[in-house]
């Protein structure tokens, strides 16, 4: 532990080097790195004027000697706007306003750097660079200039002026014109001096005032890192002032005068015009008569006007041709530029008379025909008998036929008539022409004078009356008729009602109705009212035939006939109850599987032939559900087995009984019911298509009776096809073989024979003798077409099992011996021998012994003997072959 003295002279060394390092505290500073970095104080530093707000255009970037860290700020001078905002730790600077060179090109900023305790501020100057952001602008707009029209062609006649505010090339322009088609100026592309083209003229009476548009273009500059062209353009309105150059022209011609036969020297015939074709600066006109006046004709010299000097009948032509001079005066009334021109007077009758049509008893202005309807076409209509006439001569008799009315339906010809003609009516439109569209046509017929001023006309009334003809077909209403009728409706029943017009009059307009068809037996129709019905007899089933279908038939007097088609459906009603196949059923029912009842409903249609199924009545009551809809019967949940039932019952049997009732959904619905015994059982342990075909038809014990029927009926056809053809190939041979008959003996009282089948199973005698008989004759006829074997030697039989005690001791001592008697026979009485061997074997008890006798031989006899000697030596009963 250090001494208070020790302490304080510590203290007094480090308060000089604490006065040292205060006095060594340097001030941040920015590094200068050129007006060609983006790194610095912003010093001498350049910015384009298109470059986007928000871009980061520089880095402020300076240190601290001491290292320490460094805050940066940038202000503008006060009133300034502001243009630049940098971030304080990174010295990143931000455009924050739109640079515009033309407004302002120099920027002054202060930017400061600080480490805390210095700061350190300097003052900047960013220059901005151009960008071709501005467009040429024209000077002392609008552009209007005069021209006199007589200015020769390459005069300059204007000059434009466009200033850029751009720099460089983009501050240059040049001029040059909007082509159009016939354009007459030009202009010098630097100068934009506007002159007349070479070879071209101005013209004061062709066109008054030109418009030309002039583009002035800078020579392009780099905007936004893309080469930008910028364009202005104006109009220059030039004005062509009129001069002296124009001779005058007359207006409105050709001229065409007339002389008419009440005229009086003096009148006025036809008055010219004409104007200067200076219309700047015009000069007065003077008229004169140049020629062909003939001295019948004079002019006014200021007004134009041509009078008459003679009378109409001292006219010595028809028709008169003048040549009428206008001249410019000048300004000393000396005659300048002249023009002539031609006026043509024609001499004509007075039009005083209009067009005049006439029948056959003098003028006329009403015409009536009666016809029929539809005449052919370009038939004339011989009943009008009119002429038309103008008493006038010349073009004042000239005059034009029109058949005003229905459009198209008749036409007049001539359609132009000089004088007089006779008036032609010609069908047009023969289908216009209709009676049941209009009784009567109107036309007005109308005869108009067309080269005169007085365009004089005349008007008459043609009237034709039609007749009616059977030109329509009788027309159903639509072309098919749909009716509902219920069925059980009794004979003469409403279906539906048909309706035809005729739009002929008269009898040719009555219908009558009729209808055929194959469906068309049970129904009847008014022959004039059109009403169908049901045949008085006729009896509608649903269940029979619910639809219909026939034709009716409109016809009027002469055959014409449409057709129409009837639909009828007969709507079923609810005219049959369910019916159970037996009012009293019996039913098998195993455990967990439903029992099936079903009833049929013989309506035709839904709801009616809809069956709803329901439990009545049941013994016991609650144990059993049914589905609804299908019948089926099952047992409660929970009945899960034989125990369960004999619980509820309290019997061995299981045998319970359900009333069940059937009901349809017709209105009013039917109802019927049938009592179901249903016996109670479990599972059938038995598996396999037998046990399950069984288990299928326990509640239809005909079709199983069915399905064996047909299998013995299956197995009894092969057995008979196979006997036919053992049969048909027997009669072809023609072999012969000995035949065998086998008789059992009767047993002695004392033995009882027993054979051992080759199976080691005890048959009965009878029963190896039938197969002894069956296999000989399968033998024989396997082998037809091989010789007949040798009989094999007896042999003794193996000695019996002791014998039964049910088995009954004849009372005869002596066995009967079985005896074989042979004989030749042919193959085809092989049949035969086998039936006669088989009918031996059943009678073999009987006493008489007369059938032996009849095949005795001495071959028998010995075989006989040899037979019974093996027998007593064995002790046994049978032998065979």
């Amino acid at each position: 532990m250090k001494s208070p003295h020790s302490l304080r002279l510590s203290l007094l060394l480090l308060l000089p080097h604490i006065h040292l390092a205060r006095q060594s505290d340097f001030a941040p500073y920015f590094y200068d790195n050129g007006p060609s970095s983006t790194s610095g104080n912003m010093a001498l530093f350049s910015i384009a004027e298109d470059t986007p707000v928000g871009a980061q255009v520089y880095t402020l970037n300076g240190t601290d000697p001491e290292g320490d860290s460094v805050r940066y700020g940038l202000t503008f001078e006060k009133g300034s706007k502001e243009y630049f905002r940098v971030e304080p730790k990174s010295g990143r600077v931000t455009l924050i306003s739109e640079l515009d060179r033309e407004v302002e090109d120099e920027i002054a900023v202060l930017v400061s750097i600080t480490d805390g305790r210095n700061k350190v501020v300097e003052k900047g100057r960013v220059f901005v660079t151009d960008a071709n952001d501005e467009k040429p602008e024209f000077l002392n707009l609008p552009f209007i200039v005069s021209v006199p029209e007589d200015t020769e062609a390459g005069s300059s006649i204007f000059k434009v002026q466009a200033v850029d505010k751009d720099l460089g090339s983009g501050g240059s322009v040049t001029y040059f014109l909007q082509t159009t088609p016939n354009t007459k100026f030009t202009i010098d592309g630097h100068s934009g001096v506007l002159r007349i083209k070479p070879g071209e003229y101005l013209d004061y009476e062709t066109s008054k005032t030109h418009f030309v548009t002039v583009v002035a273009k800078d020579g392009g500059g780099k905007y936004n890192g893309k080469h930008q062209v910028m364009t202005s353009s104006a109009t220059i309105t030039i004005n062509v002032l009129d001069a002296q150059d124009s001779p005058p022209t007359f207006v409105g011609t050709p001229y065409f005068g007339y002389v008419y036969e009440v005229s009086v020297p003096g009148s006025e015939i036809f008055t010219v015009f004409a104007k200067d074709g200076d219309q700047g600066n015009p000069n007065p006109i003077q008229y004169s008569i140049f020629n062909g006046s003939d001295g019948s004709f004079s002019i006014n010299s200021s007004s134009g006007c041509i009078t008459l000097t003679t009378y109409p009948i001292q006219l010595k032509n028809e028709l008169y041709e003048l040549q009428v001079k206008a001249s410019e005066v000048g300004p000393e009334n000396q005659l300048l530029d002249y023009t002539i021109t031609m006026v043509t007077i024609r001499v004509v009758d007075l039009n005083n008379h209009p067009p005049t049509f006439y029948g056959e008893n003098g003028p006329q202005n009403r015409f009536e025909l009666t016809m029929y309807e539809h005449p052919p076409e370009g038939e004339i209509l011989r009943g009008l008998k009119i002429t038309v006439n103008d008493s006038d001569q010349g073009a004042n008799a000239k005059f034009r036929l029109r058949l005003v009315g229905p459009g198209r339906v008749l036409r007049v010809v001539p359609q132009t008539v000089l004088n007089e003609a006779q008036v032609t009516i010609i069908v047009e439109n023969s289908t216009a022409i209709d009676y049941e569209k209009y009784t009567f046509l109107s036309f007005k017929l109308l005869a108009v004078e067309i080269d005169t001023p007085e365009r004089f006309s005349a008007t008459a009334d043609i009237i034709i009356h039609l007749l009616d003809t059977n030109d329509n077909t009788p027309k159903f209403s639509t072309d098919f008729y749909i009716a509902r009728i219920p069925e059980n409706s009794p004979g003469g029943s409403n279906v539906v009602s048909v309706t035809a017009t005729d739009l002929d009059s008269g009898l040719w307009g009555d219908v009558k109705y009729s209808i055929y068809g194959s469906g068309a037996d049970l129904f009847l129709i008014h022959p004039t009212s059109g009403i169908i019905y049901t045949q008085p007899w006729a009896t509608l089933d649903a269940e029979v035939k619910s639809k219909y279908n026939f034709y009716v038939k409109a016809e009027d007097t002469e055959g014409k006939y449409s057709l129409a088609e009837v639909f009828v459906t007969v709507l079923d009603l609810n005219d049959h109850p369910p019916e159970f196949d037996e009012n009293f059923l019996e039913k098998t029912m195993i455990i967990g599987a439903p029992v099936k009842v079903e009833a049929v409903d013989d309506d035709a249609e839904e709801p009616n032939n809809v069956i709803e199924y329901s439990i009545m009545k049941a013994d016991p009551e609650n144990v059993f559900d049914i589905n609804t809809s299908t019948g089926e019967i099952k047992l409660k949940p929970f009945i899960k087995s034989m125990e369960i039932v004999q619980n509820i019952t309290r019997q061995k049997d299981c045998k319970w009984s359900v009333v069940v009732q059937a009901r349809d959904g017709g209105s009013p619905s039917f109802t019927t019911t049938a009592v179901v015994k249903i016996d109670i059982t479990e599972a059938n342990p038995l598996s396999g298509p037998m046990a399950a075909f069984l288990m299928q038809s326990r509640d239809n014990p005909l079709k199983a009776l069915g399905m064996v029927a047909g299998v013995i009926s299956v197995m009894v056809m092969v057995t008979v096809l196979i006997s036919t053809a053992m049969y048909m190939r027997n009669t072809k041979s023609n072999r012969i073989a000995p035949a065998r008959r086998i008789i059992r003996r009767k047993r002695r009282e004392q033995q009882q024979w027993n054979f051992k089948t080759p199976f080691g199973q005890p048959d009965s005698p009878d029963k190896v003798v039938a197969d002894d008989v069956e296999s000989n004759t399968a033998n024989r006829n396997k082998n037809n077409n091989s010789s007949w074997p040798k009989p094999p030697p007896p042999t003794a039989p193996v000695l019996p099992p002791p014998p039964l005690a049910n088995l009954r001791v004849t009372e005869r001592q002596r066995s009967a011996v079985p005896t074989i008697s042979g004989s030749l026979t042919s193959r085809s009485c092989s049949r035969t021998s086998s039936q006669k061997s088989l009918t031996s074997k059943d009678t073999e008890d009987r006493p008489s012994q007369s059938k032996e006798g009849n095949v005795s031989s001495a071959l028998v006899s010995e075989l006989k003997k040899k037979l019974e000697q093996k027998i007593i030596e064995a002790n046994q009963g049978y032998y065979y072959y």
